[in-house]
């Protein structure tokens, strides 16, 4: 009797040669028996390891697919006894032991260790001619959904051509075969897998357009999938992500609702909660939307329905358990709970619930330490918590308030008790060590380190290609023997100049810059408001010499830098930075590659996302300009040129609102009329809030941090960049 060998599969869960008893038995269901037979061959030849595997396997389906953990303990001990590995495959020889380094790839994937399962894949790649149709597509799917879960969809479309091509090359040499009823038989049955196939190669290619943000190309392919799976849960999905990316929001909420969830299959058959990825949807379409207090209620019900799936499959608290036993393998994947905390931690960040928001970001950080951009979440989360609410400080800005603390005395003693606020930002977490991960601008200021540290330098971003992703192949391109390996991987070199963002899209090249310069600008603030002006110089300088910073974190840079010099009492050059010809451009950022290619609401976006810029910020280049005349006043004034520091502040005011006099502004008018012995002029500015009929604009928030008295700067409010979008499942 010819032995055949168990592989797993992600599409077929298992496959056996035919001819075989063991086949058979195991089809039906009869582990038992196959085990028997197993073990009868197994007495006559007990060193073939892949009588052991097929042993191995069917137990793992006797198990109702549980000890995956068994399962890839046994397929390690098989690797080291035939003394190879996937990286070894070097020709033609080594095939037979495909199913093996299969069966491991899929183990691999299921344990969400994508890295190592693209890495075995691929080297099978090289090898598709020899293999059967059916392992052939095996071997293509996985590496598809791989490439897919690593955004990588370039990649991925060059594998759904391959495996186009393996299609029509099947249904030929199907044709010419037997005409006995065998025959035809299996004929009915390829036929079969091959709709099957051409229906998820379509679903594949929607998601790899979805992911390249390429709607044309994915309006043709979602017609052929509503042609091929019907109004099915999946296409339905499909389709409202593809009206998310074009910017119809409602559209696609109204194909959320449409489709019926409660006939899909649970999580233990197919190893997707997709109540929880109903919620989660809902609530990314409405963050696009700007309705963030319906988008956190959402991403609520969809933690709810996550962990009600977790109890369900045995494990409540993190969906898998150490050694992956007593849960089907592809229920591994369900547990979606660090994706919806990364959501909700973003969402409650625009919400201005940045002690919450740091709560679910550090749950997630914990899985997705590698993520540079979520360490800067968290640190924006602790500079939120530590400046107070942008309504709060907005409110205040026009009132006395910020200005007068009290009046005590009466009559010829009566005194106006000016407020202090450069006491602001200058109690933390004492007694405690910084690293505790507590919402302080200690631990702020360990979080952008972190970010700046897993941001890969200039030259390393412009040279790599395979190891700019952990997710990524590590040998991709440079295989160059066959035209299969340079469909795999030559075409893709694109594809893997990012950096891995998980659980978010991965950054490109300009996207990474982007980051940086606002880790850079995050990192300044955090250091001046610390007290470490060197450092704040420091990042400040790097920030302005980026080669594409936007204009207003180059402002901010300016600012900075001139706030730290002047704390170093180097006044001359704080001069130099606070020139207001220095501003030319605030726009709050630089087109990106994602915006190269259209935005995340398409290319034609039909309803407006409902997001505005914070009105806290300054909305023109002559506000900015304005506010670098206040700081340049105070730079006069710490010099003693008083009639300098007048002429800065009456230019200024005579560009801004007088109804949006900053606080520090009005303290520097009051401290310029002391100066000049104009005590009754003084108590009129207080009393009036104003300098002239012409005063100043609105100074966002964080100019209150520091008062514009002799000694200080004001200081705008710190805006590095917009939230990122948040990752949809």
């Amino acid at each position: 009797m010819r032995r055949k060998t168990v592989c797993l599969s992600p599409v077929s869960m298992f496959k056996l040669g035919s001819g075989s008893c063991c086949r058979c038995n195991t089809q039906a269901g009869k582990y038992d028996e196959s085990l028997k037979h197993l073990e009868a061959l197994q007495e006559l030849n007990k060193e073939d390891y892949k009588i052991a595997m097929n042993k191995a396997v069917v137990e793992f389906y006797k198990s109702g697919q549980t000890t995956t953990g068994t399962l890839k303990q046994a397929l390690m001990a098989m690797k080291n006894q035939v003394h190879t590995s996937a990286e070894d495959v070097d020709g033609l020889d080594d095939v037979e032991n495909s199913l093996l380094y299969y069966n491991q790839a899929i183990i691999h994937y299921h344990m969400r260790q994508f890295s190592e399962a693209i890495s075995i894949g691929e080297k099978l790649y090289q090898f598709l001619e020899p293999f059967e149709e059916k392992f052939a597509q095996a071997v293509c799917f996985l590496l598809v959904d791989l490439y897919l879960l690593t955004f990588q969809p370039e990649k991925a479309l060059h594998l759904l051509a391959v495996l186009d091509k393996l299609s029509v090359q099947g249904n030929n040499k199907n044709g010419k075969g037997e005409n006995n009823k065998d025959g035809v038989n299996q004929k009915a049955e390829f036929t079969a897998m091959i709709e099957a196939a051409k229906s998820k190669m379509h679903q594949y290619k929607v998601r790899a357009y979805i992911q390249m943000k390429s709607s044309k190309a994915c309006k043709r392919e979602i017609k052929s999938v509503m042609n091929t799976a019907g109004n099915s849960a999946p296409s339905l999905f499909l389709k409202s992500n593809f009206e998310y990316l074009r910017g119809n929001y409602r559209k696609a909420v109204k194909l959320l609702n449409s489709s019926n969830i409660a006939e899909h299959p649970g999580p233990i058959k197919t190893g997707e909660c997709v109540r929880c990825m109903f919620w989660n949807n809902l609530g990314c379409i409405h963050f696009a939307m700007g309705k963030h207090n319906l988008g956190i209620f959402y991403f609520k019900k969809a933690l709810q329905e996550n962990d009600h799936t977790c109890a369900q499959l045995g494990d409540g608290s993190n969906g898998q358990s150490k050694k992956f036993t007593g849960i089907p393998m592809c229920a591994l994947l369900a547990n979606k709970r660090y994706e919806l905390l990364y959501n909700c931690g973003i969402q409650l960040l625009h919400i201005g619930r940045p002690l919450a928001a740091f709560e679910c970001l550090m749950e997630a950080v914990q899985v997705y330490h590698s993520n540079p951009r979520l360490w800067l979440r968290l640190a924006e989360c602790c500079i939120s918590a530590n400046k107070g609410g942008s309504e709060q400080e907005s409110k205040g800005l026009p009132c006395k308030k910020g200005i007068v603390q009290s009046v005590v005395g009466q009559g010829y003693h009566r005194k106006i008790v000016l407020a202090s606020q450069s006491t602001q930002n200058t109690i933390y977490s004492e007694g405690q060590s910084a690293a505790i991960p507590v919402a302080s601008m200690e631990f702020a200021a360990i979080c952008l380190r972190n970010a700046l540290l897993l941001l890969p330098e200039h030259q390393q971003l412009d040279t790599k290609t395979e190891n700019g992703s952990k997710s990524s192949s590590q040998s991709g391109s440079t295989e160059s023997g066959s035209e299969n390996s340079d469909a795999c991987s030559g075409k893709g070199q694109e594809a893997d100049k990012f950096l891995s963002a998980a659980p978010s899209s991965p950054l490109r090249k300009q996207e990474v810059e982007n980051l940086r310069c606002s880790i850079l600008a995050c990192s300044a603030y955090v250091a001046l408001a610390l007290g470490d002006n060197l450092m704040a110089l420091n990042h400040a300088e790097k920030l302005l010499h980026q080669t594409k910073v936007s204009g207003s974190l180059k402002f901010l840079g300016h600012l900075y830098a001139a706030e730290a010099l002047i704390s170093l009492d180097r006044i001359s050059d704080a001069i130099a930075h606070l020139n207001p010809e220095n501003v030319s451009d605030v726009s709050m950022g630089v087109l990106t590659s994602e915006q190269d290619q259209g935005s995340d609401k398409g290319d034609e976006p039909v309803e407006s996302s409902g997001k505005q810029t914070p009105m806290c910020y300054p909305s023109s280049v002559t506000s900015a300009r304005a506010m670098m005349l206040f700081n340049l006043g105070s730079a006069y004034c710490l010099r003693s040129e008083y009639d300098k520091a007048r002429k800065c502040l009456h230019q200024a005011a005579s560009m801004m609102n007088t109804k949006e006099i900053p606080p520090e502004a009005i303290l520097l008018g009051v401290y310029l009329e002391l100066q000049n012995g104009n005590t009754q002029l003084a108590l009129q500015i207080i009393k009036r809030n104003q300098l002239l009929p012409t005063a100043v604009q609105r100074v966002s928030p964080d100019s209150r941090k520091k008062p514009v008295q002799p000694f200080q700067s004001v200081q705008a409010i710190q805006l590095p960049s917009s939230f990122t979008q948040v990752q949809r499942k």
